[in-house]
C-alpha cells in the first residue's frame, strides 16, 4: 500500500482511499481530499514535516500523520 507520505515531490497521484476513523477522516475529506481526485506534491519542509500539496487548484499543508492514513495509486 502506498500512501501520500510516499510520494515524492514533484509527483502526482490520485486519492484510492482515506483510512482513519471519525473526526480526522472527516477533516481530510472537508479539506476536498476525496477519492479519486488528483494531489501533486509540491514540497516537503526541510525536517520531512508538513507537506505541501496543491488539490483542486489551491495548496494545502498536511502534517505526515494525516498523509499517511490517505492511500494513493
Amino acid at each position: 500500500m502506498k500512501t501520500l507520505r510516499d510520494v515524492k515531490i514533484g509527483e502526482t497521484a490520485r486519492v484510492a482511499k482515506i483510512h482513519g476513523q471519525g473526526n480526522i477522516r472527516r477533516r481530510i475529506m472537508d479539506m476536498g481530499i476525496t477519492k479519486n481526485v488528483d494531489i501533486y506534491v509540491r514540497k516537503v519542509a526541510p525536517l520531512g514535516d508538513p507537506i505541501e500539496i496543491n488539490i483542486r487548484g489551491y495548496e494545502l499543508s498536511l502534517r505526515k500523520e494525516d498523509a499517511s492514513i490517505i492511500e494513493v495509486i
